[in-house]
C-alpha cells in the first residue's frame, strides 16, 4: 500500500464531510484533526462522507445476466493484471474514512451514548467495505487504525487471511447492531431515512454469512457451517425489526417509495433533489437501461414456467417461437398465447419490456426501449438483448433536474434475506421444511401471485433438485440487483456458466424498427435446427446470438479472484502477494 494513498484517504474524509475545519495539519510529517469531533454534529457529519462512497446506480454485465454493446472483460475471461484500480483504492479510501470516525470516538469528550451510534455508523461501513474487498481479492490487508505519520511500518503490511477479515466484519457488525437505531426509529429527512440501522447490520451478517459460507464449502475452505450459523442466527434476529415484502412487486423499486414506508428497504443509498450537502446527487440508470445494458436469454431461461418446471421439463415451452414476446408467452400484442402455452412466473414478465407492452405509456418511457409494434434495440447503440423493465423509473424528464432521476437505490431489501435464509438453512443442513419453504420462497412466489409452491414433494415429484430451485429463486427475484456474478463465484459455477454461447432474443425482419438491418444480424442468427456457423446453439430458430462461446474463457486456477493491481504490490515492497494465475 502506497504512503500517499492514507495521507489523501484522510484529507478526503475531511473535505467531504462538508467541513473546512476539520483537518489541523502540523508542521513535518504528522497528522491530526484532534479539534474536532467535540459534538454529536461533528460526528454526523463526518459519517454523512461515507453515504457518499457507495456504490452508484449500475447494472453489473460481470456474469451471464446483463450485456453491453461491447464485450464485458470479466465475463468473457479476458481481463488483464492493472496497475492502479479503483477496486482496491476505493474500499481502503472509505475504510480509513471509517477507522478515523472510530478512533475519534474512542477519545471524543462527547457522552458514550451518543457517540457510539455515530462509531456503530462507521463500524457498519468498515465491514461493508471490507467484504467487498474479500469477494474480489480473498485476503487483504485488516488496516484497523489511522495513520499519524507517513512513515508508519503498517503502511507495507501484507495481506491478512480472509477468516480473519471476515471475523473483523463480524464484530464490526455486532457493534453496530447494539448500538444503531431500529427502523422505526429513523428520520424522515432524505438523507436520515437512508441512514445505516440495527436492521442493515443484522442483514450484512447474514448476507456475509451466506457468501463466506458457500465460499467456503464449495473452494475447499475448513469453516462453511460456522459462517452459515452466523447467517441462519442473524435473519432470525432480523425477522422481529417489522421488515415486511412490499406488496407490489412492481412498485419496490419506484418514485411510490422515496419516503420511509417501504419495509422491504432494509438499506438503501439516498439520491435527494432537495438536499444536495447531505445526499448523494442524482443518478442516470433509467438511460442506462434504455440503451446501454441489457438482459440474456440464458438469464431470462431461468424463470420457471406456469407449471411451476423449468425449460427442459415443462410441457409448456412454446416449441417454435414466432414473435420476441413469447419468450413470456404472449403473441406480439401483448395478449396471452392459447392453451397457457409459454406463461411464465410473472416476474418475468415484470422484469423485460415487451413488443407493444401495456405499461409502456404508463412507465413514460423517455425514449422508446421497444417501440409500438417494433423491437427497436436491434441496432448500432444498443445491446441486442431484453430491455430491463425491472427498476425502470420513468422518463428521465420525468421527476429529475438536469436530466437526472432521484429515486433511492435499495442495497438490501428484505426478499434478498428472505432466500438468503432459505438457503443457509439448506447448506447447512442439506434439508429444508416445508414449512421453512412457506416462510421464505413461498412468500416471494405469493407476492407476484405465482401460484405453485416449492416443496419437497413436488421437488421429488418432478425429479428435481432443491438446492437448485432455491438457487433459481434466488436468480429470479434478486435478477439485475448485482447478485449474479457473487453467486455464480461463490457458488464455484462460474466456470461453467460464463464459458457459453450468450443469447439474446429472437430476431425478425417483421418486428425490426428498421427491418433492412436483418441481413447484417444473420450471421449470428440460429437456422431451423439451432445452429450457427455449424455449431448447435439454441434450441429456437431465428435467436440470435449475442458473444459466441469461442470469444469466452475462465480459467478455474485464476479468474475466482481479482488480480492485485501492481502498484499495490510494489509500494508494500513486496510484502503483498499477487492471487494465483496473475503473476
Amino acid at each position: 500500500m502506497k504512503k500517499i494513498l492514507y495521507i489523501s484517504i484522510l484529507v478526503s474524509s475531511v473535505l467531504l464531510s462538508g467541513c473546512k475545519d476539520l483537518l489541523d495539519v502540523q508542521p513535518g510529517s504528522e497528522l491530526t484533526d484532534d479539534s474536532f469531533w467535540q459534538s454529536e454534529a461533528d460526528f454526523k457529519g463526518a459519517c454523512n462522507r461515507l453515504y457518499y462512497d457507495l456504490p452508484r446506480w449500475d447494472c453489473d454485465a460481470r456474469a451471464d445476466e446483463f450485456v453491453a454493446a461491447t464485450q464485458n472483460d470479466v465475463s468473457a475471461g479476458a481481463r488483464t493484471v492493472s496497475g492502479t484500480s479503483d477496486d482496491w483504492t476505493k474500499p481502503y479510501d472509505c475504510i480509513f474514512a471509517a477507522n478515523n470516525i472510530i478512533e475519534k470516538g474512542n477519545v471524543s469528550s462527547l457522552a458514550e451514548s451518543k457517540r457510539n451510534r455515530w462509531v456503530a455508523e462507521a463500524y457498519f461501513f468498515r465491514a461493508y467495505w471490507y467484504f467487498t474487498l474479500v469477494k474480489k481479492y480473498g485476503d487483504v490487508p485488516l488496516v484497523l487504525k489511522t495513520f499519524a505519520s507517513v512513515y508508519d511500518s503498517d503502511l507495507k503490511m501484507g495481506r491478512t487471511p480472509r477468516e480473519d477479515v471476515i471475523q473483523q466484519c463480524y464484530n464490526d457488525l455486532q457493534f453496530a447492531a447494539q448500538y444503531l437505531p431500529t427502523r422505526a426509529q429513523l428520520g424522515t429527512a432524505e438523507l436520515d431515512r437512508r441512514r445505516a440501522s440495527r436492521s442493515a447490520a443484522l442483514a450484512m451478517t447474514v448476507r456475509i454469512g451466506l457468501y463466506e459460507g458457500t465460499f467456503q464449502k464449495y473452494h475447499a475452505g475448513s469453516n462453511a457451517n460456522a459462517h452459515l450459523d452466523k447467517s441462519i442466527s442473524a435473519f432470525e434476529l432480523l425477522k422481529d425489526e417489522g421488515h415486511n415484502l412490499y406488496p407490489d412487486f412492481n412498485d419496490v423499486f419506484s418514485y411510490k417509495n422515496e419516503a420511509n414506508t417501504n419495509l422491504e428497504i432494509v438499506f438503501g443509498q439516498a439520491y435527494g433533489a432537495n438536499d444536495f450537502s447531505t445526499v448523494t446527487t442524482g443518478h442516470m440508470h433509467t438511460r442506462d437501461m434504455e440503451g446501454s445494458y441489457a438482459l440474456t436469454r440464458n438469464i431470462l431461461d431461468l424463470f420457471l414456467y406456469a407449471d411451476g418446471l423449468p425449460i427442459d421439463k415443462t410441457t409448456l415451452k412454446v416449441p417454435v417461437e414466432t414473435s420476441y414476446n413469447n419468450i413470456a408467452g404472449i403473441d406480439d400484442m401483448g395478449n396471452p398465447l392459447p392453451s397457457n402455452l409459454g406463461q411464465r412466473d410473472p416476474r418475468l414478465l415484470k422484469s423485460i419490456w415487451t413488443i407493444n407492452d401495456a405499461l409502456e405509456n404508463d412507465a413514460f418511457v423517455g425514449w422508446s426501449v421497444t417501440g409500438k409494434g417494433k423491437y427497436y434495440p436491434f441496432d448500432s447503440q444498443r445491446p441486442k438483448a431484453y430491455p430491463c423493465k425491472k427498476a425502470f423509473f420513468g422518463s428521465m424528464w420525468e421527476k429529475s433536474i438536469s436530466n437526472k432521476d432521484f429515486t433511492d437505490r435499495i442495497l438490501i431489501r428484505y426478499a434478498e434475506m428472505l432466500v438468503s435464509y432459505a438457503e443457509a438453512l439448506y447448506e447447512k443442513n442439506g434439508t429444508i421444511t416445508d414449512a421453512q419453504l412457506d416462510q421464505t420462497v413461498n412468500k416471494l412466489r405469493a407476492r407476484v401471485g405465482f401460484s405453485v409452491n416449492l416443496t419437497n414433494a413436488f421437488v421429488t415429484l418432478n425429479g428435481l433438485d432443491m438446492l437448485t430451485e432455491i438457487r433459481r429463486e434466488r436468480t429470479v427475484e434478486l435478477m439485475a440487483e448485482g447478485f449474479r456474478y457473487d453467486d455464480i463465484i461463490r457458488w464455484k459455477t462460474a466456470e461453467n456458466v460464463l464459458t457459453v454461447d450468450l443469447i439474446g432474443p429472437i430476431c425478425l425482419a417483421s418486428e425490426l424498427q428498421n427491418p433492412s438491418l436483418i441481413s447484417t444480424f444473420t450471421p449470428r442468427i440460429t437456422n431451423a435446427a439451432g445452429i450457427v456457423n455449424g455449431n448447435f446453439v439454441y434450441g429456437q430458430e431465428n435467436t440470435y446470438v449475442i458473444e459466441f462461446k469461442n470469444t469466452r474463457t475462465f480459467n478455474v486456477n485464476r479468474d475466482y479472484l481479482y488480480p492485485i493491481p501492481t502498484f499495490e504490490i510494489a509500494q508494500s515492497d513486496f510484502n503483498i502477494k499477487q492471487n494465483p494465475g496473475w503473476q
